[in-house]
């Protein structure tokens, strides 16, 4: 059998996606101080990966991928890597979280459980960090931070839309990052609201209570 006729190997697993924001404009500006900020943001990916035993699978340019075992140790990294990131100053990153089916090629992953995780971190405000539905099913009552529910959004090159979450860190960082409070789930949010009385039956009772 040969190398192309071999059996594609597929995992389940978590995917953490990360890219700076305007790090072309930010290099423009200062390539020397920019490739500086750059090196610290990945030293602290990289401690915080490994803490909480995830490990990169790849990178490219000012971006990378990461994988974890636990979908709550992976929004935990993603939360710790942004208050990090806060408190240092210097580039700010824009995260997705997803879990989903991934192709393994050697060590790095591959398929749509990428591309996912991609598109959500593409569509995160600097310093943010958005959740897939499958993320947020197992780590909202996990974890002591609020999601918004941003609607069904249209992923680039996907051909359906997906449920989004933002995690609201729930401290002044956050609100910067996100300028509100956390809203209501998806779940709460197509909830109906209280019946209120309508005014001919409030005027209908108050005629027989007279």
């Amino acid at each position: 059998m040969t190398a192309t006729q071999s059996k594609v190997e597929r995992k389940l697993t978590t995917i953490l996606a990360a890219d700076a924001a305007g790090y072309a404009s930010a290099m423009d500006a200062d390539e020397v101080g920019t490739l500086e900020a750059l090196r610290a943001a990945r030293e602290v990916f990289s401690r915080f990966i490994t803490r909480h035993n995830g490990r990169i699978a790849n990178t490219a340019g000012d971006g990378l991928i990461a994988e974890f075992p636990s979908v709550v140790e992976a929004v935990q990294c993603a939360i710790e890597v942004q208050r990090e990131l806060g408190i240092n100053g210097g580039l700010r990153f824009r995260i997705g979280v997803h879990l989903g089916d991934v192709i393994v090629d050697g060590g790095d992953l591959l398929g749509e459980g990428v591309n996912l995780a991609a598109r959500l971190q593409a569509m995160a405000e600097p310093g943010g960090v958005l959740v897939s539905q499958q993320v947020y099913d197992q780590v909202h009552t996990k974890l002591s931070v609020g999601f918004e529910y941003l609607g069904e959004k249209r992923p680039k090159h996907f051909s359906e839309d997906v449920p989004v979450y933002c995690v609201s860190f729930g401290d002044e960082a956050s609100k910067h990052v996100f300028g509100r409070h956390a809203g209501k789930s998806r779940h709460e949010a197509k909830k109906a609201e209280p019946k209120r009385p309508q005014p001919e039956r409030a005027v209908a009772a108050g005629a027989a209570a007279g």
